[in-house]
Formats: C-alpha cells, sequence, structure tokens
C-alpha cells in the first residue's frame, strides 16, 4: 500500500478563470475567498510550496462594501523613505479614487508574503465597473454567496 502524500509539481497544475462580482460584498469577506482561490485551498491538490491556484478577475470593484465605520476610520498609509514623507489615505476616499488598488492591498495582504505569495498575487486581475479584458479565458462565474 502506497503512503505518501501527494506533493503537486508545477508543471501538473490546471488553471481556472473566475469572475467575482464585487457588488455590495464587504471588503474583508471577498478577499478571504479571493486570497483562497489564488493560494489553490479550494482544490484538493493544494500543496503549500507550490502555486497550485487560479485566476481570479473581480469586476465592479468600486462598489465593493465598507462595514461599520471602515470608510472613515481605516487609514492605510504610504512612506517615501524621506523627512516628513507619510501620507494616509481612508479607506473609503481610496474606494472613491482608486477602487483597485483598495481591492489589491486587501487580498494581498492575506496571501504569503513571499515569492510564492507575489507569484499569486499577480494572478488577481481587478477592474472597475462589469466589463473586463479577459473573456478570450472563458472565466467561469464563482459564487460567493454561499461563503459570505
Amino acid at each position: 500500500m502506497n503512503k505518501t502524500t501527494f506533493m503537486a509539481k508545477p508543471g501538473q497544475v490546471e488553471r481556472k478563470w473566475y469572475v467575482v462580482d464585487a457588488t455590495d460584498v464587504p471588503l474583508g469577506r471577498l478577499s478571504a475567498v479571493v486570497a483562497s482561490v489564488l493560494r489553490g485551498k479550494n482544490k484538493p491538490t493544494f500543496t503549500p510550496h507550490t502555486d497550485t491556484g487560479d485566476f481570479v478577475i473581480v469586476i465592479n470593484a468600486e462598489k465593493v462594501k465598507l462595514t461599520g465605520k471602515k470608510a472613515t476610520d481605516k487609514i492605510y498609509y504610504t512612506h517615501s523613505n524621506h523627512p516628513g514623507g507619510l501620507k494616509q489615505i481612508s479607506a473609503g476616499e481610496l474606494r472613491s479614487k482608486n477602487a483597485v488598488r483598495l481591492i489589491e492591498k486587501s487580498v494581498k495582504g492575506m496571501l504569503p508574503h513571499n515569492t510564492l505569495g507575489h507569484a499569486q498575487g499577480m494572478k488577481l486581475k481587478v477592474f472597475v465597473g462589469a466589463e473586463h479584458t479577459h473573456a478570450a479565458q472563458q472565466p467561469e462565474v464563482l459564487d460567493i454567496s454561499g461563503l459570505i
């Protein structure tokens, strides 16, 4: 009887494309589901040290829901590494100025902070509005209503 654990190799991975509509979905719950699919944790062949995840397209990024007082109280900071170079923006402002960056920061913060996590984060495609440029990949609709 063979009792070895299955470990996926990079050449064996079959990738799918999924579309997620962010309309009225809380940001954190959307990000958790998307990060799980990007890592490949929804597959039985998940291997922690291999990129087994799928591509995810998020549409209607500007319509994502920020619950509670996050629109005003959640602050994102950036620093230019120069004296006085600290900048801050609230989550509500970031959603109105650049909703793509808001979702990317949220999802990529839930991925591993190493080379593998960077490769998984590159498979995230976020669009403002209902149109996207990946129709040729024939993406499936990822139903997240049961996961929220």
